[in-house]
């Protein structure tokens, strides 16, 4: 099974994960600092900046689509409970402003 590197740029960690794992699975492997309110209705809190490796996660779901557009999301975000890794390598920033 393909495997992925997925760094987080808030910590420095590294984590390597089988493809198909979604990001939100992989930040809490990694203790990083994605922070999400999907278990309490809170859709969109777990948007995530793709600093590189945009090209290693599967297309974003027709879900998932219509969510980045009502949050007016950039192209270069994604929501980590929605984005699966496919293999390569990924760096991610949960702080949209950096």
């Amino acid at each position: 099974m393909p495997k992925a590197k997925v760094t987080f740029a808030d910590n420095g960690v590294t984590v390597t994960v089988p493809a198909g794992t979604r990001l939100i699975e992989v930040s809490e492997q990694a203790g990083a600092s994605i922070v999400y309110g999907c278990r309490e209705g809170e859709c969109g809190t777990c948007l995530t900046r793709i600093v590189s490796g945009g090209e290693n996660l599967a297309e974003p779901s027709m879900l998932e689509d219509e969510v980045l557009k009502n949050l007016l999301a950039r192209h270069d975000q994604r929501l980590a409970c929605q984005a699966q890794v496919l293999g390569g390598e990924i760096v991610v920033n949960p702080y949209l402003k950096t």
